[in-house]
Order: C-alpha cells, then structure tokens, then sequence
C-alpha cells in the first residue's frame, strides 16, 4: 500500500469520488488503541489525532511557567484537542460539505498547533526541546494529512 492509498483509506467511503455509498454498518467491533511496535503511528487517523492531544498535555506539564508560556499553553492545548475532537465531528458528517469543512478545520487547528510548539519555551532542558521538535513534526505530518484528504475528496 502507498501514501495514496494509505490516505485514501483515512477517508470515509461514503466521501470518496466515484463510490456508492456503503450499507455496512460503520461500529467498530474492537475500540482499543492499537499498540504499536517501536516508533510505529497509528493507521486509524482517530487514534493518531488523540495520541497527538495526550501528548501534547503531557508536554505542557514540564514546561516552565513563564507568562508567556501561560497563554501559549492554553492555546496549544485547545488547538491540538481541537484537531482530534474535529477529526470525529468529520467522520460522523452528515454531508459531503460538512465532511470538507469539519477536515479543512483540522487542517487549520494543526497548524496551529505547530505555531504554538514553536512560539513555547521549551526551557533550556534537550529532553523537551526534543518532545517539542517531534510534536512539530508530527502536526506538520497531520496537516499534510488533511490537506491530501481535502485534495482528494474536492
């Protein structure tokens, strides 16, 4: 399977070019967080999305407490909860037009999110300045993401 397939497949079908809609029923037999080996991400786009908000809490609590870091802080936790929290309002759209918008605003909420890690200071500690880099990383990942499926489904 390629990056286009694995993007396609993040897509619900009923929102895919050129597909009839499917009569199965879309409940989840098994709702576990899968368990990845090594440095492995989730497939499922829920999973990776709240993976990426619980983390970003966790970051958050060993910053310093700066008054800058304060407002920047509350901004990043709302933005990257925004984009998970988003991302399931998509996957249950009541439309193709909301299904767009609710993924145009995860795209949006993730690049916000990077912002964010970027403007915090992580202090002075290589240990989070690290976590900082790879949260970056991976919102820039999730807006790529999204983008691809806003291309895709457009």
């Amino acid at each position: 399977m390629d990056a286009a397939d694995a993007v396609k497949s993040q897509i619900p079908s009923r929102y895919q070019k050129h597909q009839i809609p499917s009569t199965k029923s879309q409940v989840r037999i098994n709702p576990k967080i899968p368990k990845m080996k090594g440095d492995a991400k989730p497939r499922d786009l829920e999973d990776r999305t709240f993976r990426f908000a619980e983390l970003v809490r966790g970051f958050v609590k060993q910053l310093p407490r700066t008054i800058s870091n304060t407002e920047d802080v509350r901004q990043l936790v709302r933005s990257s909860g925004s984009v998970a929290a988003n991302w399931i309002e998509a996957d249950e759209a009541l439309s193709r037009k909301d299904f767009l918008m609710r993924v145009k605003i995860c795209r949006k909420e993730a690049k916000e999110s990077r912002l964010f890690l970027r403007l915090v200071d992580a202090g002075l500690t290589k240990t989070t300045l690290g976590t900082r880099d790879e949260l970056a990383a991976e919102a820039r990942e999730l807006t790529l993401i999204f983008s691809s499926i806003i291309s895709k489904s457009e």
